[in-house]
């Protein structure tokens, strides 16, 4: 008798498929790194709102709550001395998510080093490459577009200046997209289980099963409780996320048969959905103020023990006093309008019409590289324009995607969450004082979008009545994957042209001028 042949492991392809997107959402997370660490500490000054931040974070390490400064600190403090804040406590309108992380840095490397000040934005947007990369690798089921899609933001130089500088927005996006990625795991896992429920030899259910308790979701929620207790913006997130689980749910359940799909899913499906995001972000976000609540000199802290009787008077004196400084931050956010040189229209953003300068300097060229011209030292925001360029075709060919409900409308849908809830908002505040740098909270999802048209050139086309792929020709593949190397190779390539421009690099002023392509961008 011959000995038995061993059972072939089906699961191998997977486990292939797996180690090759890990190894390289890897390898393009190495190349984000090289893009944002050298030099981090270039320039050696606080640039933009680094002035607020970075101080912030200071006192909050050294205080539990933000301090006040005296006048003009900042020369102090970028020559080291770091210790010239008062025990008065100062009004600032921003959650302390964000600048715990920057403390974080301060506390690793030292205030007194401009280093500090930007390692933590440094490593947490290195991360974010790395998340998008896995993100993309499940939402697409490849992981070569997951590896162009790290890549893509990884010389995004939007992105990039946020991930060496110590802004808040850098902080978030990272929040706002694990959440995602935690609510796409959520979706492959709540349909596997589904469908095990529900599929043959099972006749068709009326309701289809609940999925208990899933931890993905919490997940989520607690992410967007923390990208809430960075910036309020995040907020948009939440209900826009928050609708695409629950479509996701609607969907796996039409999927599965369920005779009434659409009641299953908003009651067996929605209200679960709501309650793992909503209250668990809610608790996660006042969880965050922790260092103010347990402090007596936090700004606003003692309103409620001052003024007996008013406000919301049920909750706890804490929490009154906490709701008050809310509405104060409310008002201050709502009425902002000082004119800025860099205040820019939302309509503009996507095509980076004018993106934010952070830093301009004219260094004398006497021991500098530039010394027979005049000298150039910029942090320009400015994304990178292949990629925000092309995404903006991605833009209108997914939108027509979705109207017409062609094949990759679903996938479409996901691309776009992001920008929904990062962009359009924007347009109701065209009063107030905004800027093209919020744009780096949707920086992933027009990554994606970009993605999302290049899958859709590499996808087989439907054809006959009932909608069957067909195969693809050679020369059709070969063509498509040439495309997608030439957008990924001109992305590139426009990262090092433009990168002096990212990273503080002193050039020519000559040099400089040939990289303002647009009237907005001097």
């Amino acid at each position: 008798m011959q000995p038995a042949r061993p059972r072939r492991d089906l699961r191998l392809p997977e486990v292939a498929h797996r180690a090759r997107g890990w190894l390289a959402a890897l390898a393009v997370t190495g190349v984000a790194a090289a893009v944002r660490l050298p030099h981090l500490g270039r320039p050696a000054e606080l640039v933009f709102d680094e002035t607020y931040y970075v101080k912030d974070a200071w006192t909050l390490l050294n205080l539990g709550y933000e301090g006040q400064w005296g006048p003009e600190p900042n020369p102090a403090f970028e020559a080291g001395d770091v210790d010239g804040y008062r025990t008065e406590a100062s009004y600032v309108v921003h959650p302390p998510v964000g600048k715990w992380l920057i403390a974080l840095g301060l506390r690793l490397v030292g205030a007194d080093d401009p280093v500090g000040w930007r390692i933590a934005s440094a490593v947490v947007g290195i991360l974010t490459v790395l998340l998008l990369a896995r993100v993309a690798t499940r939402l697409f089921g490849s992981w070569p577009l997951g590896a162009v899609a790290g890549l893509l933001l990884a010389v995004d130089g939007l992105h990039v200046v946020h991930s060496r500088t110590a802004l808040l927005d850098g902080f978030l996006t990272f929040f706002v997209l694990a959440a995602f990625g935690a609510l796409l795991v959520d979706r492959d896992h709540a349909r596997e289980r589904l469908l095990r429920m529900t599929g043959p030899p099972r006749a068709p259910a009326r309701w289809g099963p609940g999925l208990g308790v899933r931890p993905w979701r919490l997940l989520a929620g607690v992410l967007l409780g923390l990208a809430v207790g960075t910036k309020w913006s995040a907020l948009w997130f939440v209900a826009v996320l928050g609708l695409l689980t629950v479509g996701w749910d609607l969907s796996a359940r039409r999927r599965a048969r369920v005779r009434r799909w659409i009641a299953a899913g908003v009651l067996r499906d929605g209200v679960p959905a709501f309650l793992s995001l909503v209250p668990v972000a809610a608790l996660t976000y006042v969880a965050s103020w922790a260092g103010w609540l347990r402090s007596t000199d936090g700004y606003g802290r003692r309103w409620a023990a001052l003024h007996p009787g008013e406000g919301v008077t049920w909750l706890p004196e804490g929490l009154r006093s906490l709701w008050r400084y809310h509405q104060d931050m409310w008002g201050f956010h709502t009425t902002l309008d000082a004119d800025h040189a860099w205040a820019a229209h939302p309509i503009g953003w996507w095509v980076q019409w004018r993106p934010t300068t952070f830093f301009y300097a004219s260094p004398e060229p006497a021991q500098l590289e530039c010394a027979a011209d005049r000298c150039s030292q910029t942090i320009n925001s400015v994304g990178n324009p292949v990629l925000w360029w092309a995404a903006a075709v991605a833009l209108l060919l997914a939108l027509w995607h979705i109207l017409r409900r062609r094949p990759g409308a679903g996938v479409a849908v996901a691309s776009l969450s992001g920008v929904v809830a990062g962009w359009l908002p924007w347009f109701a505040y065209t009063d107030r004082t905004i800027f093209t740098f919020y744009a780096v909270v949707f920086a992933p999802w027009v990554v994606l979008t970009l993605t999302w048209g290049l899958w859709r050139l590499l996808e087989p086309t439907p054809h006959g009545d009932h909608g069957h792929r067909a195969p693809p020709g050679a020369g059709r593949v070969s063509a498509a994957r040439a495309g997608v190397v030439v957008v990924v190779l001109l992305a590139a390539v426009a990262g090092w042209w433009f990168y002096p421009l990212w990273v503080a690099e002193v050039i020519t002023l000559r040099e400089w001028q040939l990289r303002m392509w647009l009237p907005g961008w001097a």
